[in-house]
């Protein structure tokens, strides 16, 4: 049996991967905070969002292609960044840069992955990007900088959703901490995975490797769902952001707005995208889905706009671009591929959002993502 008669949607990716990895792996990835309203928002909201099938026009291919910083992208979907990758499945990381580059998307690593940027240098394609968690010494900061840009990434991307760490009660609940400890109870988890404890075997528990040079790896008294990096971080403001854009040459994106000032605010300051986002749900439950948001933030400002939080499909990919995106970045779901799969579980993830893509724009009459016609509420 194939793997698009076995795995034909992203849900069948998923529930292979939670076969696959231990309890604790699979909570620490499918978790969100507190009880967790705001993940279950974010698809509720997508499922809200309705677009009318068009007729008669004929036979004709899809173009899937979309337009950001100057590249035209196979895919209008890249891969966003997911802190402890290796965590999930060993090699996570140099898994999805390599897959990036065949698939011709980006990739964005983790200030808290468990490679530093020049461990991956040698995998990366053309369109790396690097997260920042921000340090709050300069020198870290101008640091950090040299090595994301020396290893090859092309764009910074500044987190600025994470204040301070979130509770993640399914993820405390589950005993994992940063950094992973074996506990005779996580032990007992691993035992029914052989797949990823042989695979972690080889490689060794994960830690995060680009704070390596920063820290002595300690996190001291910090909350089970924080870490080390906690302990080299800040809260990010104005002028922090100001910083960055002149000291980062390349395009610069906020990843974590949510409201239309900010953007417009962020627009003025020169930064060249805005990424719409709410974790996933993992940082804050009483907020809005970030698809309630997006119409708004595309009014409010010119910039190309990322989108995430929530998206599980193709047409998910259309209720976004509809709504105001110019890009859609998943994280867990990709996650999900490499945890079923292995390496060839990205490449199957692209299949599957590309035949998604392919068969609602058919239905919508869509010749390329700017056809998809005007959204409405579903009831």
């Amino acid at each position: 049996m194939d793997l698009n008669t076995r795995y034909p949607a992203l849900s069948d990716l998923r529930a292979r991967a939670q076969a696959r990895i231990p309890k604790f792996v699979w909570e620490y990835l499918d978790s969100g905070t507190g009880v967790e309203a705001t993940k279950t928002r974010n698809r509720m909201a997508l499922d809200r969002v309705g677009l009318t099938p068009s007729i008669l026009h004929g036979e004709f291919t899809p173009d899937l292609s979309a337009s950001l910083f100057g590249h035209q992208f196979p895919l209008p979907v890249g891969i966003a960044p997911v802190g402890m990758s290796g965590l999930i499945w060993p090699d996570a990381e140099r898994m999805l840069a390599q897959a990036a580059a065949r698939i011709g998307v980006p990739y964005t690593l983790s200030t808290v992955a468990t490679v530093a940027p020049e461990d991956i240098a040698d995998a990366l394609g053309p369109h790396a990007w690097f997260q920042m968690y921000p340090p709050r010494d300069p020198d870290i900061r101008s640091d950090m900088l040299r090595r994301a840009r020396g290893a090859g990434f092309s764009t910074l991307v500044l987190t600025v959703d994470v204040p301070v760490a979130s509770r993640r009660e399914r993820q405390t609940r589950s005993g994992l901490t940063n950094p992973p400890k074996l506990t005779p109870r996580l032990m007992a988890q691993v035992a029914t995975r052989p797949a990823w404890a042989m695979a972690m075997a080889r490689r060794g528990m994960p830690r995060m490797r680009m704070l390596d040079a920063y820290s002595d790896g300690t996190a001291g008294n910090l909350p089970t769902t924080a870490h080390v990096g906690y302990l080299l971080r800040t809260s990010p403001d104005w002028d922090y952001v100001a910083w960055l854009r002149d000291a980062w040459e390349g395009p610069f994106v906020i990843k974590g707005v949510q409201r239309p000032k900010d953007a417009k605010r962020l627009e003025g300051m020169g930064v060249d995208a805005i990424w719409v986002s709410n974790h996933a749900g993992r940082q804050f439950d009483a907020g809005p889905a970030t698809i309630e948001v997006l119409p708004a933030i595309r009014t409010a400002t010119t910039l190309p706009i990322l989108f995430d939080s929530g998206v599980e499909g193709g047409l998910d990919i259309l209720r976004a671009f509809a709504s105001g995106a110019d890009f859609v970045m998943m994280g867990r779901a990709w996650h999900y591929a490499i945890a079923a799969l292995g390496a060839r579980g990205p490449d199957h993830l692209a299949h599957i959002l590309s035949e998604d893509l392919r068969a609602n724009m058919g239905q919508l009459g869509a010749h390329d993502l700017t056809a998809l016609g005007t959204p409405f509420a579903l009831r």
